[in-house]
């Protein structure tokens, strides 16, 4: 699926994250098993990963990165209508924790959902947003990213713990006066499914012991360096631009390999990408707005800016957006939009 943007802008006006406050580096984890910070910062480039607590869930963890880009875009509680909160490490399957946060942050007004697109959650949520945004379903729109994963993992098995973290991040979406986002391009493969899955987790039933994540790394890498050049190439041709026109490139952080890979391919210099796998590893649905806010940070979100982002994961699932950083608030009903009817 591709598009382009409607005549409507719709941009992000308020932007947050959080991580747990445990940080487990690869000499940690060196010493629950057999592995070394060379071996997994020469595979990876991962040197350390943030992860929760027993009594943390994932609302605790995104609960912080939601107040904080409510904060930022100055929304009042009655104001938000729809929270998205992609993830596929909830609470509990229901209630949804779209819905025990909004509770909590007294979205009194907001219809609320969690959507599951493995690492690409925070992909396919913006771009539900903008599609009830920019229909006038919505007038403001909080979309979390965030997940829990290493509450999914085999603790004895090498080639996943030494590559997941967690961590949260949140945008708040509306009408803005300029830029916003100008496409987006999202693919899913059942068919690759297996090679990145969490059997036993949902109704149904597989034989062995405790469900964790299981995933053929090698098969996933493939997957992985294919589409986040053929989805970035294709959301660029669909909005008439090219490599050379992003200031800002941030790609799902799941391995630095894979990172350097699509730079290479795409043709686009490593000063303008973003990575933070280095000190979160993959944070699933949580990576790409983690790597906003450090894009910030670093000055790299500068007003105008063109922003490419792309993330693939379990599913498997991939997807696109371009965004032209930047823009005022304006509220819905001054540019012809029609009353929302999310109640």
């Amino acid at each position: 699926m591709i598009g382009s943007a409607t005549g409507v802008a719709i941009g992000i006006t308020g932007l947050g994250s959080n991580v747990p406050e445990t940080v487990m580096t690869n000499d940690d984890l060196a010493r629950l098993i057999d592995t070394s910070d060379e071996w997994i910062r020469e595979r990876t480039g991962i040197r350390e990963r943030r992860i929760a607590t027993r009594d943390e869930a994932l609302s605790d963890i995104a609960l912080p990165a939601a107040r904080q880009a409510l904060a930022e875009a100055g929304a009042q509680p009655s104001e938000i209508d729809l929270v998205i909160c992609a993830t596929v490490t909830p609470d509990m399957l229901f209630p949804t924790a779209a819905a025990l946060m909004a509770d909590t942050l007294e979205l009194r007004n907001a219809a609320a959902y969690d959507l599951a697109a493995g690492c690409t959650g925070f992909m396919y949520a913006i771009t539900q947003a903008y599609g009830m945004l920019a229909s006038g379903l919505s007038k403001k729109t909080l979309v979390i990213g965030a997940d829990v994963l290493s509450k999914t993992l085999d603790w004895e098995d090498r080639s996943t713990v030494v590559l997941f973290g967690d961590g949260a991040g949140a945008v708040v979406m509306e009408p803005v006066s300029t830029g916003g986002f100008l496409g987006f391009e999202l693919g899913a493969d059942g068919g690759g499914g297996v090679h990145l899955s969490y059997p036993g987790s949902g109704s149904r039933y597989f034989d062995g012991s405790k469900p964790s994540l299981e995933m053929n790394g090698r098969e996933v890498f493939k997957f992985a360096t294919r589409v986040m050049v053929s989805s970035a190439t294709a959301v660029l041709e669909q909005c008439g631009k090219t490599i050379a026109d992003v200031d800002c490139y941030v790609p799902h952080q799941a391995n630095k390999r894979i990172i350097d890979y699509a730079v290479e391919k795409l043709g686009i210099s490593p000063e303008r990408t973003v990575v933070n796998v280095d000190r979160f590893g993959n944070t699933s649905s949580g990576s790409i707005p983690l790597a906003l806010v450090d894009a910030r940070a670093e000055g790299r979100l500068t007003e105008g800016a063109l922003v490419l982002m792309t993330g693939m994961g379990a599913g498997l699932t991939w997807g696109s957006a371009l965004l032209q950083w930047g823009g005022k608030a304006q509220l819905g009903n001054a540019i012809g939009l029609p009353a929302a009817v999310v109640a």
